[in-house]
């Protein structure tokens, strides 16, 4: 399908930083998104997640925004609310996939409704008596249990638990950062991720394994330390299991309505089905993320995914929503 060659005379604004525990990491991100983009856009500015955003929007007449404010505010939904109201368009998913993909039950709610093979779970609140929390999640989870957040990505607050003292204890400890936290069966397989980048059709990337040394767990420090952590692509799990798990990313991408980009994450155990974990609606953009590195082997280089994102975001800009071409709404007098 030939493309009209895009407007690159434009203004990109990257938006990154903000209130969310993985600021830090989104600044990164900015870091390295920029290079390309300047290199390809008449100008590009980086502005942070915070209240003078708009303000700064305006007077830099942003025409499009690269949001890589990972976490609350820049991945669920307020920031794309935002854009929304201000009319400029943004790569990635919507107000709803956003606010969807970000709160890690509802993920699962609409997932399990199309049959998606997740963890077995149970929600625990802050205000339920703890000593009949611990027995329900032991009694329908068994022993061997992982405590989630239900909104913080890149591991954020994750812990594991063993019998009633130490989930007692660990449901302690979350129950101080979270009103409700998340306790699902543990399950061992390898940790495989797949993206989908959705340009002119959704196409599946290739599977990724993770890899940490001394099997440690893939936590923030071992997502975002250079060298401690592998990608093995393909991931070494039987072509079924490829299938099944390339299968379920697309489901999931359309299931909770990702735009543009979204990174579904699996354990995939010995043999048997892949067990889906979350999905991410706005993945890691350095170079050497894992969406970025699956797009690589998928024959997309990092300057141009950058760049087609931007250009495909774009054009987006003359659709605004026309009253008049939708459902009529009856004539109301209202004069009395």
């Amino acid at each position: 399908m030939e493309h009209p060659m895009p407007d690159r005379s434009i203004t990109v604004g990257i938006v990154c930083g903000g209130p969310s525990p993985e600021a830090s990491v989104s600044r990164l991100s900015a870091g390295r998104i920029s290079p390309p983009l300047e290199k390809n856009y008449q100008k590009v500015v980086t502005l942070e997640l915070n209240e003078m955003l708009p303000a700064n929007l305006t007077f830099h007449q942003v025409d499009v925004v690269f949001p890589i404010a990972h976490g609350p505010m820049g991945e669920d939904g307020c920031l794309q609310g935002l854009l929304e109201i201000m009319g400029i368009p943004y790569v990635g998913s919507t107000v709803l996939g956003s606010a969807c993909a970000l709160d890690k039950v509802t993920t699962k709610r609409i997932l399990q409704a199309g049959g998606v093979p997740m963890a077995k779970d149970c929600v625990v609140s802050r205000s339920d008596p703890l000593n009949l929390s611990v027995s329900q999640c032991i009694e329908a989870l068994g022993e061997k249990v992982i405590i989630k957040p239900f909104a913080q990505g890149s591991g954020i607050g994750i812990q594991f638990a063993q019998g009633k003292q130490e989930l007692a204890e660990r449901l302690t400890s979350g129950f101080e950062k979270d009103q409700q936290l998340l306790v699902e069966t543990c399950i061992h397989g390898r940790e495989v991720t797949v993206g989908v980048l959705e340009l002119d059709a959704p196409q599946v990337l290739p599977t990724t394994e993770i890899i940490t040394p001394d099997n440690a767990w893939y936590d923030y420090t071992h997502r975002y330390t250079p060298g401690l952590s592998e990608h093995i692509i393909p991931a070494r799990i039987t072509d079924y299991q490829r299938q099944r798990v390339q299968q379920i990313a697309l489901q999931a991408h359309q299931l909770i309505r990702c735009r543009d980009i979204s990174r579904s994450d699996f354990i995939v155990p010995q043999d048997g089905e892949p067990i889906f974990v979350e999905i991410n609606n706005l993945p890691g953009m350095t170079p050497t993320s894992l969406f970025p590195d699956g797009a690589r082997h998928a024959g997309t280089e990092f300057e141009e995914l950058i760049c087609r994102l931007v250009d495909n975001a774009m054009l987006r800009k003359d659709k605004p929503f026309n009253s008049d071409d939708y459902w009529p709404i009856p004539e109301l007098d209202i004069s009395n």
